[in-house]
Formats: structure tokens, C-alpha cells, sequence
């Protein structure tokens, strides 16, 4: 099911089996301009997905076919759309199975449909891609580099001793902001301002877990770190040469 306002340019995709429940959060969405699609179980989201390649998409843990979080698992493989998963208890093991699959952020149920839409703006306002970020720009951003690490801010690619290294975008934004000023040390609220928006206002303990898939990925040991060290108390920066 579509629902497409006729100057809609943004594109989010609703998946939930509650039909009304996703109706009622298509109707908010559709109310802000956006273009949307519902699906209402796994294989049907996976496809509509590759079909439609959202900008967003809100996705519930609990669906038929398969579950949002093998959903979530195959849509990373070709797309880059922001994720925020539904998840039915607000237990701590939901929250980082949510996000150890490549969400973004989650919200969970029941949440006020309005609560939603705050998300998805803050969101949307991260640049998609690219060719958004330096579209405002004088002249490209230079790259960035730490030790083996280059991280490239218009094109989105970080090499590691060459190698280029699989990120989410929220992973690549956290790097960035704090490779961006190496000695500093960031909180996690700081962070949180940086890369999910001021005005976002879910919790901030989900640094920890994006910092720890980052860390993952480029190999780092939190106990003896060579690029993200961690400050007790503060947050988090990268490791004084």
C-alpha cells in the first residue's frame, strides 16, 4: 500500500503486521509530506525495500515471513536507509539486538505517534548521501586521517591501511565526529548532538552500543584500544598518540 502526497521527495516505508497500527503511523507521515509504503511482513518489506529505496524505514522486531531483525540484516546489504526499529519490551537485550543488525535507532511500543515523527525528522536531517553533504559546501571536505585509519566525508568511505571498512552511516558519523578533533573528548549527549540531531531525545546509552559495533569493525580492543578509547565519566575519544 502507497500513500504519496504529490510533492513528496522524501520516502519512508512502514513495517508492521498491525495493519492499523501502521495505517495510523502512515497517515502522521503522509500529514508531513513524506511518501509512503506499507509492508506488513518480512519478505514483503525486504522487497519492497529493494524496490522502493526508501529514505527511512520504521520497522517492527515482531513479523510474519521472517522477523525485523533478519529484515533489517538483508535491507544493510543494499541499502543505506536510515532504520529505526519498533520493539515490543524495553529490555536491554531488544535494544542492542535492534541496533547490532544496523538500526539506527529504535522506539519502544506502545509509543505516541508523535514521539515517532520528532524521530524520523531528526533523522532526515542527517545528510543521505554524498552528494547531500557537499552540495552546500564551497569545496570538498578534506579527508580525514588517525594512524592507518583515512576517513573520506564526501565520499563516505573509510580505509583502514587501505582496506576500505564496511560501515553503517551511523557508525561513519560517530567516527567522523571524533576523528574531526582527535584530542577531544566527547560526551555521549555531545555525540548524540552530532550525529542524531539536537532535538533527538531517546537515550543516549545507545552511543555505547554504536561505538561497540564500530570498534568491532575496525578490530579495536576497548581494554587496550589503538583508535577509540574510552574516558570514564566523560565519553569517548580517539587515543592520544
Amino acid at each position: 500500500m502507497t500513500s504519496q502526497p504529490p510533492t513528496a521527495t522524501v520516502r519512508v516505508l512502514v513495517v508492521d503486521d498491525e495493519v492499523p497500527l501502521a495505517g495510523v503511523v502512515a497517515s502522521y507521515l503522509v500529514r508531513e509530506g513524506y511518501g509512503v509504503e506499507q509492508a506488513h511482513d518480512g519478505p514483503t518489506a525486504v522487497a519492497a525495500a529493494r524496490s522502493g529505496d526508501p529514505d527511512l524505514i520504521v520497522l517492527d522486531v515482531m513479523l510474519p515471513g521472517f522477523d525485523g531483525i533478519e529484515v533489517c540484516r538483508q535491507v544493510r546489504t543494499f541499502t543505506d536507509a536510515y532504520i529505526i526499529m519498533l520493539t515490543a519490551r524495553d529490555e536491554e537485550i531488544d535494544k542492542v539486538v535492534a541496533l547490532s543488525t544496523g538500526a539506527d535507532d529504535y522506539l519502544v511500543k506502545p509509543f505516541s505517534p508523535r514521539e515517532l515523527i520528532a524521530r524520523v525528522k531528526a533523522m532526515l536531517r542527517r545528510p543521505r548521501s554524498p552528494a547531500a553533504s557537499a552540495a552546500g559546501a564551497v569545496e570538498p571536505a578534506p579527508a580525514l586521517t588517525f594512524g592507518d585509519l583515512a576517513l573520506d566525508p564526501v565520499a563516505r568511505v573509510v580505509l583502514q591501511g587501505g582496506v576500505p571498512v564496511e560501515l553503517t552511516r551511523t557508525e561513519f558519523d560517530l567516527l567522523e565526529a571524533l576523528i574531526v578533533a582527535p584530542r577531544a573528548v566527547l560526551s555521549r549527549r555531545q555525540l548524540t548532538d552530532e550525529v542524531w540531531g539536537s532535538d533527538w531525545f531517546g537515550d543516549d546509552q545507545i552511543v555505547d552500543v554504536h561505538i561497540g559495533h564500530l570498534r568491532r569493525k575496525l578490530g579495536d580492543d576497548a581494554s587496550s584500544p589503538r583508535y577509540v578509547r574510552t574516558v570514564r565519566g566523560v565519553g569517548y575519544g580517539m587515543v592520544l598518540a
